[in-house]
C-alpha cells in the first residue's frame, strides 16, 4: 500500500491510542508485523510542546519509517504550526485527529467535536496540507451522533483539501466505543472517494479483518484495543490475509524475550519511577486471560522497582510452560498448525 512517497509493507495498521501507543509500543508492533503506526495525539497548543508529556508523545527517535505524528486542535493557524513543528522534528506523515470522543477533548472543540462544523473542517484540513510537504491524513468518525452522520461529506471535503488517506472509525462521537461498528458507512465512504480508506473499529482477529476488508472495500485495517497485550496480532492478521492460514499462539520462549525487550525499552523511555508504574497496564493486558493472570496482576501492581518487575514478569511467563510451550489464553479463533519461528 502506498502513502505519499512511502511504500507500506502491508495493510495492517496500529491505531493511535492515548497512553498506549508510545514509541516503545509502536516500535514493537512494527517489529511484529504492523505495516504502519501513528503516534499518540499531540495538542496543537505551542505552550505545551516543551512539556514532558507532549515531548514523549512526539518522540519517534529510531522508529521504523514512516514516522507519523497525530495532532489535534481547532485553530487553523495553530494546527498548521503544529504540523510544521513536528515535520521539523522528523515527522514524515501528519495525521489530524477528528475521531477522539473523549469529553475533555471534545469540550475544547477538538477531536470528533469538529464534525459538527464542516466549514471549519475544510479550513483546518487545507491549512495543514498547505503548511507541510509531507502526506497529511485524517482520522474521523461517522458523525456526531446517529441522527447527525456526515462521514460522506467529511470524506469529500478531505479529498478536495488534499488529504492523502482517510481512516474511519465506524462509530459516531456519541457512541464512544459502545455498540457495533458501522461497516456499511465505511463502505459508502470508500465508494465515494478515490483516496485510500482505512477501516477501524472492532477488528480483533484475522477472520474479522478479512471480513471487514471484503465488506467495506477498504484498503487497510487499523487495530486498536485488540493489540493491547497482544502486539503479535499484526503478524497474525497479515499472515492470514496473505495465506488464508491462522498462526498458532506465540511460543512462551518468544513472549519472554518480547516482554523483556518491551519493558526495558519502556523503562528507558519513561525513566525508572514513571516507567515501572506506566508499565503496569501493559503487563496487565499481556497476562489477562492467562492461567493465574489476575492474581499475578494484583501482586505485580505492588512492585515499585523496574528490575523486580522485569524478573516477576519473566517468572510468570516461565510458569506458563506448565501449560504448554505456547500461550494458553482463550484465543478469538482456533489456529491451525502452521510453522512459526520461535
Amino acid at each position: 500500500m502506498q502513502l505519499g512517497p512511502y511504500q507500506l509493507r502491508n495493510n495492517v495498521f496500529v491505531a493511535p491510542m492515548a497512553g498506549v501507543t508510545d514509541r516503545p509500543f509502536r516500535q514493537l508492533c512494527k517489529q511484529l508485523g504492523a505495516g504502519y503506526a501513528v503516534s499518540e495525539m499531540a495538542a496543537s497548543n505551542p505552550r505545551v510542546w516543551a512539556s514532558e508529556k507532549t515531548s514523549r508523545r512526539i518522540n519517534h527517535d529510531g522508529e521504523m519509517e514512516p514516522k507519523a505524528v497525530q495532532i489535534a486542535g481547532a485553530d487553523p493557524l495553530l494546527l498548521a504550526e503544529a504540523a510544521r513543528f513536528n515535520v521539523g522534528r522528523g515527522a514524515q506523515v501528519i495525521d489530524i485527529n477528528m475521531g477522539c470522543p473523549v469529553k475533555k477533548v471534545c469540550n475544547n472543540w477538538c477531536g470528533s467535536a469538529l464534525l459538527r462544523d464542516e466549514a471549519l473542517v475544510a479550513t483546518l484540513l487545507k491549512a495543514v496540507v498547505a503548511a507541510v510537504d509531507v502526506p497529511v491524513t485524517l482520522k474521523f468518525r461517522t458523525g456526531w451522533d446517529r441522527l447527525n452522520k456526515n462521514a460522506l461529506t467529511i470524506a469529500r471535503i478531505a479529498e478536495d483539501s488534499g488529504i492523502a488517506m482517510l481512516t474511519l472509525h465506524g462509530r459516531t462521537r456519541a457512541d464512544g466505543y459502545q455498540g457495533d461498528a458501522e461497516y456499511e458507512t465505511i463502505a459508502a465512504v470508500k465508494a465515494a472517494v478515490t483516496l485510500p480508506v482505512v477501516a477501524n473499529g472492532d477488528i480483533d482477529s484475522p477472520h474479522k479483518a478479512r471480513d471487514v476488508l471484503q465488506q467495506t472495500g477498504a484498503d487497510a485495517v487499523m487495530i486498536g484495543r485488540a493489540a493491547q497485550g497482544r502486539p503479535w496480532i499484526f503478524r497474525e492478521i497479515d499472515h492470514f490475509l496473505r495465506t488464508g492460514q491462522l498462526l498458532p499462539p506465540p511460543q512462551i520462549s518468544e513472549v519472554r524475550q518480547l516482554m523483556a525487550h518491551h519493558l526495558r525499552a519502556h523503562y528507558a523511555f519513561y525513566g525508572d519511577y514513571l516507567g515501572v508504574r506506566t508499565a503496569r497496564k501493559h503487563i496487565g493486558w499481556y497476562v489477562r486471560d492467562l492461567p493465574g493472570g489476575e492474581d499475578f496482576r494484583q501482586q505485580m501492581n505492588r512492585i515499585e522497582d523496574c528490575e523486580q518487575q522485569l524478573l516477576a514478569v519473566d517468572a510468570f511467563f516461565e510458569s506458563q510452560l506448565a501449560h504448554g510451550e505456547r500461550l494458553q489464553y482463550a484465543p478469538a479463533e482456533r489456529a491451525v498448525p502452521v510453522p512459526l519461528a520461535a
